[in-house]
């Protein structure tokens, strides 16, 4: 198949060969090819190609990895609404507004002598704190966004016999860990991965008080399991001290049973107390919403264009920090050049962002990650 410049992938000439038989068949065309002059694909060949032809942008060329390495629908849809340039046009909307004040800023001050209308410290204002609005959006949903891409580590931790393993089984939707009425059953971690509203969590049920503490640390989502049959105990009013500040569900659990614990002493430390029977499947919806609300995830709009990693947020927090500069430069009655330049300053962030000045040793490590081929 002959697929034409510029309607490929990559925007080059491409021809796809496709053959019968097996591998030694695949192998000889293959070395045939190789003797006519090709070359194998490196990492992310085809997509960096893509990249650098104007086909897509750095952005959308990073997103093609997220989404071959998505774990959960939710990473998937994120992913995909990125490729399909959401994030770019977020970023692009920006630029626009940051491009045209600076060409403004430009004009007045380099050539005072044309007659080039006034931008009066109000538009200046106005026209940065939009820019940085946006800017600020994006950055605060980004933990909410990693959180669906990657999923969360999530620890189950609670006494011994509050019904740990049972909610782990509960979650798991099949009996991961043995349960039986006599305490301390679960002598180590037992580890399980399932998807539960709509992201990845990779659930551990720990043994005893001391050893949930370790993973309580490590946790991006903790659990916190207590007997709603019987009087919380000072063990269990510690851990939910532990808890405060934390992404953290308490979980009152024996619904069945007369209950006993004081909820309202728990609220202090928890955004969300839910109660439940872990025997019981009809309480999984409540543990999802839970979820939902702890991790923020009706925040995160995985179509609306997220920040994907590291190195797009580090760039987007530079555009920030320049933003606020000029804000600051605007308020204390400095220059239009000094403004100017944090504007500029901005731009070159949001162009390495999204790849348009990218340096050489960012693209290659971006592509670095990708499968051999892609």
């Amino acid at each position: 198949l002959c697929f034409r410049a510029p309607h490929s992938y990559t925007g080059e000439d491409v021809v796809e060969l496709s053959c019968h038989g097996g591998s030694a068949v695949s192998a000889r065309l293959l070395r045939a090819c190789c003797a006519a002059g090709a070359a194998p694909a490196g990492p992310g060949e085809f997509t960096k190609r893509a990249f650098l032809s104007g086909r897509i942008s750095l952005t959308q060329a990073e997103a093609v990895m997220d989404l071959i390495n998505a774990t959960s629908r939710q990473a998937a849809a994120a992913a995909a609404a990125a490729m399909e340039g959401a994030l770019y046009a977020k970023i692009k909307s920006v630029q626009e507004n940051l491009v045209s004040l600076a060409g403004h800023i430009a004009a007045y001050t380099d050539y005072p002598e044309e007659d080039v209308p006034e931008l009066s410290m109000g538009a200046l204002e106005a026209s940065l704190g939009c820019a940085k609005a946006a800017l600020d959006k994006l950055i605060a949903g980004y933990d909410a966004g990693a959180v669906l891409r990657r999923g969360v580590d999530t620890a189950i931790i609670g006494s011994p016999n509050v019904g740990k393993s049972t909610l782990l089984n509960l979650l798991s939707g099949f009996e991961r860990a043995i349960v039986t009425p006599v305490a301390g059953t679960t002598r180590d971690v037992v580890e399980q991965e399932i998807q539960l509203a709509g992201v990845r969590l990779l659930l551990a049920d720990t043994e005893g008080i001391r050893r949930s503490y370790r993973h309580l640390e490590r946790a991006g989502l903790v659990l916190a399991v207590f007997d709603g049959s019987a009087p919380l105990s000072p063990a269990d009013l510690s851990l939910a001290e532990k808890c405060a500040g934390r992404p953290a569900v308490a979980i009152l659990n024996k619904t069945d049973l007369p209950q006993q614990a004081d909820e309202e002493s728990l609220r202090p430390y928890f955004s969300t107390v839910v109660n439940i029977s872990a025997k019981d499947a009809a309480f999984l919806p409540a543990v999802e919403q839970a979820v939902t609300d702890a991790l923020h995830l009706a925040e995160a709009d995985p179509d609306a264009g997220l920040l994907a990693n590291e190195r797009q947020l580090a760039a987007a927090r530079t555009a920030q920090a320049a933003l606020a500069d000029a804000l600051e430069a605007v308020n204390g009655g400095y220059t239009l050049d000094a403004a100017g330049v944090c504007v500029d300053d901005a731009l070159r962030a949001l162009y390495e962002l999204t790849g348009e000045n990218a340096g050489d040793d960012v693209i290659d490590e971006v592509f670095s990650r990708f499968c051999v081929g892609k």
